[in-house]
């Protein structure tokens, strides 16, 4: 399944999740990540958010596609995805 996340968490947590998340998906800008995932995958890296989240003050949303077939993609501006793949 294709997936894209976005999540809004506190600031003390921003690190913990940014970490978490990188470990299922890709990192394409602050915040933002897409890939692949089954759905076990998914669930497994929700259940980790969830034990991470602040439930009454963070945000996280999942977009999910059987694939990207139909996506269209366009980045306008500098493409941040670009700038950490060394670090991945």
């Amino acid at each position: 399944m294709y997936c894209i996340l976005v999540y809004d968490v506190g600031e003390k947590r921003v690190g913990k999740m940014l970490k978490h998340f990188r470990q299922y998906l890709n990192w394409i800008q602050n915040s933002v990540f897409e890939g692949e995932l089954t759905k076990g995958q998914i669930e497994e890296m929700l259940g980790g958010a969830k034990r991470l989240m602040k439930k009454e003050e963070d945000s996280i949303i999942l977009y999910s596609m059987q694939n990207d077939k139909y996506l269209e993609k366009k980045i306008y501006g500098v493409d941040k995805s670009e700038l950490t793949s060394n670090f991945i």
